[in-house]
């Protein structure tokens, strides 16, 4: 599926908040974590640098979270609901090295509005193509993590935060051994 780029870039940070409190330990407990993340990200922008910033972009993990498995009247609510709140307003913009792109806050608006808007910007072009479907959460066993499905059979199942394509695929090798054994 071809994506504009920016709607790519949104949606795997979008993959990526949602997963930082999937991992054994929480990636984003600290202020310089979210510091960490928002570089990794190439988010740019105000930051307040505070323990209430950290809790609002904590916020948008459960938010988006529930995108993965929504079906679209539901990502639909929720997308509008963020773009409600944050008073969204589309515009182009390029700065930092970057062409035009969608923004529909200010450079100075709250981060988790900047964050919560571009993520909801990217998702409205997922449900306008008819491919919400490629949000899926990973088919391991042991893993809650979300993932992003761009191949062209749709075929991803696994996600990017851990070995879980090969924990599975050894999980299976050996039950397909050991009911081999029993016969």
């Amino acid at each position: 599926m071809q994506f504009a780029p920016d709607t790519l870039i949104a949606l795997r940070s979008a993959v990526n908040l949602v997963n930082s409190a999937e991992a054994e330990v929480d990636q984003l407990r600290t202020v310089a974590d979210l510091d960490h993340f928002l570089a990794e990200e190439q988010y740019s922008g105000f930051r307040a640098g505070t323990q209430g910033e950290l809790r609002e972009v904590r916020h948008l993990r459960t938010v988006f979270r529930a995108l993965w498995g929504a079906d679209v009247d539901e990502a639909v609510e929720i997308v509008n609901n963020i773009l409600r709140n944050a008073r969204a307003l589309p515009q182009l913009v390029k700065h930092d090295g970057w062409d035009y792109h969608l923004h529909a806050t200010t450079h100075d608006a709250p981060l988790a509005d900047r964050i919560s808007t571009e993520i909801a910007l990217a998702v409205m072009d997922v449900v306008r193509s008819g491919e919400l479907d490629r949000l899926r959460t990973c088919a391991a066993h042991d893993c809650r993590a979300v993932l992003l499905d761009l191949s062209r059979n749709r075929s991803k199942r696994f996600c990017d935060t851990g070995n879980c394509a090969n924990r599975e695929h050894v999980r299976a090798y050996r039950q397909r051994k050991a009911g081999a054994g029993t016969k």
